[in-house]
């Protein structure tokens, strides 16, 4: 059996997956196919180290030694051809907090910043809590798969200070091209609009989609960018809050770094570290077979879809392992569409309407899970909509 069709129990581990059901829809025994997190066991060789960490008998205040950094140099260069240096890497618990500090410590209250969507949701309030102004770009549908507006972004960035990217895109599931992050490039650097790169999916494109590192287009191009990345999607370990920002130019860097020092962002902890350093480390073989694992969970989804739901919209998946589905053919609002997926299915995914303006009628579903799983929640689907043909 493949090691990604156990099935992992994990009711009962405050798990916001799977045991927040009983608590928001009064219902335990709902599937949850909806936040991004991994239903597969962290890798053997991470619960290892971490394991070992805990035998020791003091849990007290630690540095992140020379290996912490190693791993992550190592893994940039194996993995996505960048070349990076220590002082570039900055700590930070999580992708959302980085986009929060980020957003404090490189703009102004009124200054405008420049998202996506639909997109991440904490990208908005990374900007409307600060008493940022918030200019989407909305993405545009070109031959059934999303594009990027060019001619807006290029009027958008004359008056913009920031632009936060999601590369890969979620919840589009969009890896852009080179082509297509040059252009960006080109319009931030002429406008002098800094670049906060959100590349926290980066490990899992889809073959034959590869992953362009945004700040790796050119040393131009990484002076104004800060590239957002953490182990947590990668090998499912985001209850261990360890991610990284890494920042080349020097000015940017000082600032980012002074801001989470006077937040008190920098410490970490223990087995976050421990994490990391082995994923990085010994990890290359074990998400290879993941993406695979990934890739055949997405075409599964979408040749069952579409010959039971042929009217169902499924946008293409190039990253990450989450879906964006289209239920426009029922004729019902967000609501209602949410509400028979819970009540009726007895299955909870994201809303599309949570990651804004051009999320309406849209849902969002978690294909990282066992096979056996994912089958019984497209076969939920099925039977909830297959009389809805609006």
């Amino acid at each position: 059996m493949n090691a990604f069709d156990a099935i992992i129990d994990r009711k009962g581990t405050a798990s916001i997956k799977h045991d927040l059901a009983k608590t928001i829809f009064g219902n335990e025994n709902i599937l949850p196919m909806w936040v991004a997190d991994m239903d597969f066991e962290t890798p053997s060789f991470v619960r290892e180290a971490v394991i070992e960490r805990a035998k020791h008998p003091v849990y007290g205040y630690t540095f992140r030694d020379e290996s912490y950094y190693e791993a992550i140099i190592g893994w940039m260069k194996r993995r996505h051809q960048w070349e990076i240096s220590k002082d570039w890497i900055l700590f930070s618990p999580g992708v959302v907090p980085a986009l929060n500090f980020t957003v404090l410590a490189l703009t102004a209250p009124g200054d405008e910043i420049i998202v996506q969507s639909p997109v991440y949701f904490p990208f908005f309030t990374a900007i409307s809590d600060h008493g940022r102004k918030l200019v989407n770009n909305r993405l545009v549908v070109e031959n059934q798969t999303y594009a990027i507006d060019f001619d807006l972004l290029e009027e958008q960035a004359k008056t913009a200070k920031m632009l936060v990217l999601c590369n890969p895109h979620n919840p589009v599931g969009r890896s852009w091209t080179k082509p297509e992050l040059e252009r960006i490039a080109e319009i931030c650097l002429h406008n002098k609009v800094i670049v906060l790169s959100d590349e926290i999916h980066n490990d899992l494109v889809l073959p034959p989609h590869k992953h362009t590192v945004f700040a790796n287009l050119s040393p131009e191009i990484a002076a104004i960018t800060i590239t957002a990345h953490s182990p947590s999607k990668t090998f499912n370990l985001a209850g261990l809050a360890a991610s990284s920002l890494i920042i080349s130019d020097e000015k940017l860097r000082n600032i980012v770094k002074t801001k989470i020092q006077h937040l008190h962002l920098d410490m970490g902890n223990i087995f976050g570290f421990e994490a990391t350093k082995a994923a990085f480390i010994m990890g290359d073989e074990w998400l290879n077979d993941l993406v695979k694992y990934l890739k055949n969970n997405v075409m599964e989804t979408e040749m069952f879809l579409r010959e039971q739901l042929p009217h169902m919209l499924i946008y293409p998946t190039e990253a990450t392992y989450l879906m964006w589905l289209d239920f426009g053919f029922t004729g019902l609002d967000d609501k209602m569409i949410h509400e028979k997926l819970i009540n009726e299915a007895g299955l909870w995914l994201s809303p599309g309407k949570d990651f804004g303006s051009g999320g309406e009628g849209k849902m969002r579903l978690n294909v990282a899970c066992p096979l056996s799983v994912l089958r019984d929640g497209l076969q939920k689907i099925v039977m909830t909509f297959k009389n809805e043909n609006n």
